[in-house]
């Protein structure tokens, strides 16, 4: 494969057969089941050439979907350039076969207009994110957080008039508990603005939009869900089944994932919950993406990775067995224990 100029062009019939694809709520638009977030792994700290593997890789297996935000980085800002020079290098020859989101609402640049979810700030910071990325229009633009000062009507008719400015075809919104998305799609319907979907944290160990309501309220009423940390840092993957490993990002950053989560009593669910994936033909990371996908309420689930062999191991989902009740119920008695 020669990825400095994609001269491979895997064949589209080959490309689409690799993967699932499933319709984003009521809309017309349908996504993977396995998306490619571009969060970690593509900032300034990362080298070019497996940045282009992997994002080759993705698309050559039938991952269509490419996720970013304006903050994504390391620095704020460095995903969008690196996935543009990616797309200006040959990926951007397949631009209407892909689908390209980013987002807005973390703090980005200083002062009282870039962070939240002013008007100001979104469509300037979408006009940032396009420039970046070398593109005319992003598929999905996301308010990547409500924002409990700045009326909710502001934000979503700057979601609305980005759209029919033509700089986006759909908008989203991320983190948005149950409540806040009812109050959103209420004035997005009377805008007619085409909204369809709630980027929301969700994994076997993190099941907040079940309790909120969320996950249930989408499904009835045709939006999109696509789950964000589903191997929740690492931990549902083989990683730390026998303790923390010394170049783990615990031990190496610990930004996101504290040392301190992880606990003999979460070793000894994680070890469990492997034995039922390997019952399954399946590594843990599989099964917990399988899991998220399991009912149909779920659009698609958003993987991370560092080097392509991560994202050919988590497309092994793709024709996976279906859970049986037995499988679940085990599931469940394994993560409340905890």
């Amino acid at each position: 494969m020669n990825y400095a100029g994609y001269e491979h062009y895997i064949a589209a019939e080959d490309r689409y057969e690799k993967m699932k694809y499933y319709r984003c709520g009521n809309s017309g638009l349908k996504l993977p089941a396995v998306s490619l977030g571009l969060w970690h792994n593509f900032g300034s700290n990362a080298g070019m050439d497996n940045m282009m593997a992997m994002c080759h890789t993705a698309f050559d297996n039938g991952i269509t979907h490419f996720d970013l935000a304006n903050n994504y980085g390391p620095m704020p800002g460095a995903a969008e350039e690196n996935f543009g020079r990616i797309l200006h290098k040959g990926l951007g020859c397949y631009r209407d076969e892909l689908v390209i989101s980013t987002k807005a609402g973390y703090d980005m640049w200083p002062g009282p207009y870039g962070d939240f979810g002013s008007r100001k700030y979104l469509i300037a910071s979408l006009d940032q994110s396009l420039k970046r990325m070398g593109l005319d229009y992003v598929d999905i633009f996301y308010h990547h957080r409500p924002d409990p000062e700045t009326p909710l009507e502001e934000t979503m008719l700057a979601l609305d008039s980005i759209v029919k400015s033509g700089k986006a075809l759909y908008v989203g919104i991320s983190n948005y508990n149950k409540e806040q998305t009812e109050a959103a799609v209420k004035i997005l319907k009377e805008l007619r603005t085409p909204f369809i979907i709630n980027q929301r944290r969700y994994s076997m160990l993190d099941r907040s939009i079940e309790k909120d309501g969320l996950k249930t309220y989408a499904a009835a009423n045709g939006i999109g869900i696509i789950a964000f940390c589903p191997l929740e840092q690492g931990m549902l993957t083989d990683k730390y089944l026998h303790g923390i490993p010394a170049d783990s990002r615990v031990r190496t950053g610990g930004r996101f994932l504290q040392e301190s989560s992880i606990t003999a009593e979460r070793i000894a669910q994680i070890q469990a919950l492997n034995e039922i994936a390997a019952g399954r033909g399946q590594t843990l990371a599989q099964m917990a993406l399988s899991w998220i996908l399991r009912d149909g309420e779920v659009t698609s689930v958003l993987i991370g990775a560092s080097k392509p062999s991560q994202i050919l191991d988590n497309i092994g989902i793709v024709n996976a067995s279906a859970f049986t009740e037995t499988e679940l119920q085990e599931i469940d008695s394994i993560v409340m224990s905890v």
